[in-house]
């Protein structure tokens, strides 16, 4: 027998709609305002704002899209599906070309209108990174491009995808970018030497050290401690050790680590120079 439309949980269809949607969309389904209401009440959904509505696991920063009128969007998306971004604490909203802002309790949304229509959640990783390099710039852009792809999110149909979709003078970046890169502070510093005009080698194995993040001119090596993988006493001491044996071959080693990378950038530039030009003296 044929099961009427009105009979549809609001829940099961929310959820399928992606966890969040309109009342009016919901309505069309057959679930009437007194249902929404009675759900609401019962707390099986939320209401967002009035007429949107959310299922309770629906992602925070996905609803404070939705509550300022559009989908997640930019870094706010990327770092939703676990790629690697700058630090930005705002939401960044699409709200397609003709969406209206809503300000809501403690907003600091950014909102954006690209082209396109949009519609509620979080956009797929393609749109985001696009959205990325038209709100952030190109830096932002190679280190979550790369992220992304070493995460093995973006195929080589998306690759192309996403490089066609930038201004021509961008291209270069995807053109530029790697797949093994470990982290995002390795891709920001690779740019800007690559920028400078610097060549380096990318996750070289050196017997008796191990696997560093670059080498530069053959003997200094350059490490980009992130947030996480070089705190802590042990961490620390195996790092020290590293240096020692690296020492004990000729090389010469550089640690960075997020905030000197990212805000310092002039005193990272200056540390690497003088070490090349120490090198190249010695040789």
């Amino acid at each position: 027998m044929h099961q009427s439309r009105s009979m549809l949980d609001p829940v099961i269809l929310i959820t399928r709609l992606g966890g969040i949607a309109r009342g009016t969309q919901l309505q069309r389904h057959g679930i009437s305002r007194k249902r929404l209401a009675q759900d609401v009440k019962a707390r099986r959904i939320d209401r967002v704002r009035v007429g949107v509505f959310a299922v309770p696991p629906t992602d925070t920063s996905v609803r404070t899209a939705a509550a300022h009128g559009g989908a997640l969007t930019c870094g706010s998306a990327l770092r939703l599906h676990g790629v690697w971004v700058l630090d930005d604490a705002s939401i960044h909203v699409w709200l397609g070309e003709n969406g209206r802002r809503h300000p809501h309790p403690g907003c600091g949304c950014t909102a954006h209108n690209f082209r396109g229509r949009t519609r509620f959640g979080a956009v797929n990783i393609e749109t985001a990174l696009v959205h990325l390099h038209n709100c952030s710039g190109d830096e932002a852009f190679f280190a979550a491009f790369e992220s992304a792809w070493n995460l093995g999110l973006l195929s080589r149909a998306a690759r192309a995808r996403i490089r066609s979709s930038l201004p021509e003078g961008a291209r270069w970046l995807v053109d530029l970018a790697r797949g093994d890169a470990q982290s995002g502070l390795e891709s920001l510093l690779r740019l800007r030497l690559h920028i400078l005009g610097i060549r380096l080698d990318c996750q070289v194995q050196i017997t008796g050290v191990g696997r560093v993040d670059f080498v530069v001119g053959g003997l200094l090596i350059i490490e980009a401690d992130g947030k996480d993988n070089h705190d802590g006493p042990s961490k620390r001491h195996k790092d020290l050790m590293r240096d020692a044996a690296a020492s004990a071959l000729g090389y010469e080693t550089l640690h960075f680590d997020y905030a000197q990378i990212v805000y310092d950038w002039r005193t990272v530039q200056a540390a690497i120079m003088a070490a090349l030009a120490r090198l190249r003296a010695r040789a």
